[in-house]
């Protein structure tokens, strides 16, 4: 029972995460995006946080095995290994054994992270963080199959499904166990747990199942002891074990509290303890209109340079848009105005570049704001979106059509939510939307570019 509530719950997670990042149902399940660890720890969400730790001191690690997505998918992976195995009757099918924690490479990991979060240096943090390593996959696949793939999210992605796959397939969780700092993070708080798995000593006939199933390699079958730090609590030992040896229940030494042997375990209590559990953690945080003027041959537009780059608006700044970012693609997927891609650029390394060219920030859209989880983003109102400047527009006449005579436009003014005329920009009047820049029919560099303010402020 133990072991269904948390595939369905997992499942449950999966299927709704992976939907936000294709772009579907931000408005339904965007609270699964909020509960994510290590976004709601850069974005301050403190509910979040000690949510997820109340959660793994009560029942262990059951968020690497429920809430995120990566841990999920890995143990799909393994799962897809097994059915296969049984599909072709493979006599020797792959076990796993138990494994020493890997402390060195464990908490090394963890202190770079640290350095690298401390220093805005983001770019590790994008690249082995759970969530963000999940969105680029699932973002990567789907850019491809719309033809807006970028080659370095084409490249990081494929390579992150690789590697998650190879390591799953071989080693079970010990990226979790090893690479991951919410893994990490949370094994503190997991070896505290109040309800572990734990071996009866008396009972165990000494099989070896349990330890050969165990995808986290943490159970000693020699010593009966389990690696708290590294269980995440997948109960798949509990239905290994014909015996009934291995029972999940709450840590006590006293003689009066203890489980009896021929004790019947209520596995339905304890099934509706975790679901509750997780429950409970969970109410913690609660076709693009591309109008060219008509003027100009209809050929690619180029990024122009800025004098200072483009962040979202909600963001605040570029230095808190940048410092908070885990690169996790989420508001890439929301925006369906081709505004934000991922930056191929070191010092950003995936990290969502903001331009014009394909699309621009209509004023009535707030959904890049709406998910971010990791406080990058921070939630706007239309309202509060019109009163926001990002940056402002310069016009450079000598791309100008009616400044050079060529043809009559307006298209810009037409078009601009703040009613300026060209060629002049009222500059306390913008908000630096874009939607003069898109619309510019100057080819392949606009008339109009947006820079940016490093730091935004009401018109």
């Amino acid at each position: 029972m133990l072991r269904k509530t948390r595939i369905f719950l997992a499942t449950l997670f999966l299927i709704g995460i992976t939907l936000l990042f294709i772009g579907i149902g931000h408005d339904w399940w965007g609270w699964m995006a909020k509960l994510q660890f290590l976004p709601s720890l850069l974005a301050l969400n403190l509910a979040v946080v000690i949510g997820v730790v109340l959660l793994t001191l009560l029942v262990g690690r059951i968020y690497c095995s429920v809430i995120c997505p990566l841990g999920v998918f890995q143990d799909l992976v393994i799962w897809t290994r097994r059915k296969l195995e049984k599909l072709f009757k493979k006599k020797k099918r792959f076990k796993f054994k138990y494994r020493s924690e890997h402390k060195w490479v464990r908490y090394g990991v963890l202190v770079l992270s640290i350095v690298s979060l401390v220093a805005s240096g983001q770019m590790l943090i994008a690249l082995i963080a759970p969530y963000s390593a999940y969105g680029r996959m699932v973002h990567s696949i789907v850019a491809t199959a719309s033809g807006s793939v970028t080659l370095p999210l084409l490249l990081t992605g494929l390579l992150t499904l690789i590697i998650i796959c190879v390591s799953a397939w071989t080693w079970g969780r010990e990226y979790c166990n090893t690479i991951c700092p919410v893994g990490t993070i949370l094994s503190f708080f997991s070896r505290f747990s109040m309800f572990r798995l734990q071996i009866d000593e008396n009972k165990c006939i000494n099989c070896g199942k349990c330890g050969r199933g165990c995808k986290a390699g943490c159970i000693d079958t020699k010593n009966h002891k389990i690696d708290y730090s590294r269980c995440v609590d997948c109960f798949d030992c509990i239905k290994t074990c014909q015996e009934g040896v291995i029972q999940f229940k709450t840590v006590c030494n006293r003689k009066d509290c203890a489980v009896k042997a021929d004790e019947p375990v209520d596995e339905g209590r304890r099934a509706f303890l975790v679901t509750g559990a997780v429950v409970a953690a969970s109410a913690a945080a609660n076709a693009q209109d591309h109008m060219h003027g008509g003027l100009a041959d209809i050929i690619a537009k180029k990024s122009p340079e800025r004098s200072e780059r483009l962040v979202p608006f909600g963001a605040g700044s570029v230095k808190n848009f940048y410092d908070h970012c885990t690169a996790c693609q989420l508001c890439v997927s929301a925006c369906k105005n081709g505004v934000l891609r991922p930056s191929s650029d070191m010092e950003h390394f995936l990290q969502p570049v903001m331009s014009y060219e394909n699309g621009y920030c209509r004023p009535e859209c707030t959904a890049c704001s709406q998910v971010c989880p990791a406080g990058a983003i921070k939630p706007v109102s239309v309202e509060q979106k019109q009163t926001i400047r990002i940056g402002v527009a310069k016009v450079n006449l000598d791309l100008c059509l009616p400044a050079t005579g060529k043809d009559s436009c307006g298209n810009c003014a037409y078009h601009c939510p703040s009613g300026n005329q060209i060629p002049t920009v009222v500059e306390d009047r913008c908000i630096g939307c874009g939607a003069c820049e898109n619309l510019c029919p100057s080819r392949p560099i606009s008339a109009i570019t947006v820079n940016g303010l490093s730091i935004h402020h009401n018109a």
